[in-house]
């Protein structure tokens, strides 16, 4: 379907990169404007009233908000590029669980792990290798053959996973903590391993050190706002 396609995110954000990544999958121009979270902008405020944040997708004027619902609408859409979600309904009804738990879970403990310190941050970095070890699980059960690529195209799954774990050296870098041990989660770093290593998810990730320092900052000041 031709028509203006404009991404309004941000460079770094795990949201705005799946589906930017979702875009290049697809083959689908776009226009990406970066967005600043400390003086939002007018079009921001009024495409996404409600939550007031990134990603927003418009397509011919109309917006899109949130990267999930997004993502579904990218495949929808766009019927000629590769497929985002398997056309079996028990196959796509598995993927969407799965991304759920991904964004849901897995994120929000991570998240956890970056805006706390102590004890709390021990517990949260417990409560992110217990989220992994039940997606090894799960993605060992439902998926044996490996990762579930979509005729070997990234799929919505690939997608989340890559935005949430395809930095995980940075995570690991800034936090003092390793996350996808090899050993405890085999599946999952070849997953993630695989995926990082496609160029179109090359070319779509900002440099690692540039990454470190904005995670740095970011940490930083999420430490304070919680002291203060």
């Amino acid at each position: 379907m031709a028509g203006r396609v404009v991404l309004h995110g941000r460079g770094a954000s795990p949201y705005s990169k799946r589906v930017e990544l979702a875009l290049k999958v697809k083959g689908i121009e776009y226009e990406f404007v970066e967005e600043d979270f400390t003086n939002k902008s007018e079009a921001l405020l009024r495409y996404n009233p409600v939550h007031k944040k990134v990603p927003i997708l418009v397509h011919n004027g109309k917006p899109i908000a949130e990267s999930l619902v997004i993502i579904e609408y990218i495949d929808e859409t766009w019927k000629e590029g590769p497929p985002l979600l398997p056309q079996d309904l028990y196959e796509r009804a598995k993927v969407r669980f799965w991304a759920s738990f991904l964004h849901q879970q897995l994120f929000e403990a991570i998240a956890s792990v970056i805006n706390t310190d102590g004890e709390a941050q021990d517990r949260a970095v417990k409560e992110v290798h217990e989220k992994l070890k039940v997606l090894e699980e799960g993605i060992k059960g439902n998926y044996p053959g490996g990762s579930p690529f979509i005729n070997g195209d990234m799929g919505l799954l690939d997608v989340v996973v890559c935005s949430i774990l395809g930095t995980h050296k940075v995570l690991e870098e800034v936090l003092g903590v390793k996350f996808l041990d090899p050993e405890k989660y085999p599946m999952m770093n070849s997953w993630v391993k695989a995926l990082t290593e496609l160029p179109l998810v090359k070319e779509s990730m900002p440099p690692h050190e540039k990454l470190v320092g904005i995670l740095r900052l970011i940490r930083a000041r999420l430490l304070e706002s919680a002291a203060a």
